[in-house]
Parts: structure tokens; C-alpha cells; sequence
């Protein structure tokens, strides 16, 4: 693949990130009570709930802006954090569609809507995004260092 494609590639990944991770930060903070709540409900998370309500949405700020500033070894770090992080989010619901039913997302409003099912697909298309997100950007900096 051509050196400008993977470069578009990667950049269109990374949006697609930082525009995920923006808007779901900013609909946990906008209704963190409901966020903290939804925590609560979960027996393994309940003593930090308080704790994770603030720190994921500022983790998913963090990351979104690590995605699009345009440094090779700062991308590929928020890229692999942010397959991390969609990791653990997609290992939450697992657990929730299998063991706790019961248990509504905290999301934030569209997101929120798709129900846990879809939830799990669209985290894991983000997953294989991120995935192709790694290889080029691995690419990119090795053809990038072999032209220095």
C-alpha cells in the first residue's frame, strides 16, 4: 500500500477514535451521576465508581487528542491505549450480557441507545480499527525512519 494511503488510512482511524472518545466523554460528564450510578450497579466496580465516573472520560480525552496531534510515536501510543481501553470497555459488556442483565449503560445518549448487543459490535469494529490503526502506523514509522 502506498506510503499516502496508509498516512489517510491512519488519520481517518484516529478521527473515527477522536470522535468517539469526545463524544463519550462528554456524555458521561454531562450526566456523571447517572455514569457513577451505573457503576455502582456493578459489585466489582462499586468501591471505585466515584473514582472511574471522572477518570474514564478524562482517559478518553487524553486519548482522543494523543490520536490526532500528528506525531508518529504519540499516535501509535494512543493507538495501543486506545485498543486497551476498547478492550476493557468490550470485556465490560461481555460480562454485563452474560452475567448482569440487569445492569444499564452509561454511555451517553446514542451510544446508550444501541443496546448492549450492538454495543459489542460497534466496540468490536473499533477494536479491528485500532488493530489496522497499529500495523500501518508500525509501517509509517519504519518507512518514515528509513528515510532519516
Amino acid at each position: 500500500m502506498k506510503t499516502k494511503r496508509k498516512k489517510l488510512l491512519i488519520e481517518m482511524i484516529c478521527w473515527a477514535y477522536f470522535i468517539l472518545f469526545v463524544y463519550a466523554a462528554f456524555s458521561k460528564l454531562f450526566e456523571i451521576d447517572k455514569f457513577e450510578l451505573t457503576m455502582k450497579k456493578v459489585a466489582m466496580l462499586t468501591s471505585y465508581a466515584g473514582f472511574l465516573a471522572w477518570a474514564v472520560p478524562v482517559v478518553e480525552i487524553v486519548l482522543a487528542l494523543a490520536l490526532v496531534l500528528n506525531n508518529g510515536r504519540l499516535r501509535f501510543l494512543g493507538l495501543f491505549s486506545s485498543f486497551s481501553l476498547m478492550s476493557m470497555f468490550t470485556t465490560y459488556i461481555v460480562i454485563v450480557l452474560y452475567f448482569l442483565p440487569d445492569v444499564i449503560c452509561g454511555c451517553g445518549a446514542a451510544i446508550e441507545a444501541l443496546g448492549w448487543g450492538w454495543h459489542l459490535v460497534l466496540n468490536i469494529f473499533f477494536l479491528v480499527l485500532a488493530i489496522a490503526g497499529l500495523v500501518l502506523q508500525t509501517q509509517n514509522n519504519r518507512s518514515h525512519h528509513r528515510l532519516e
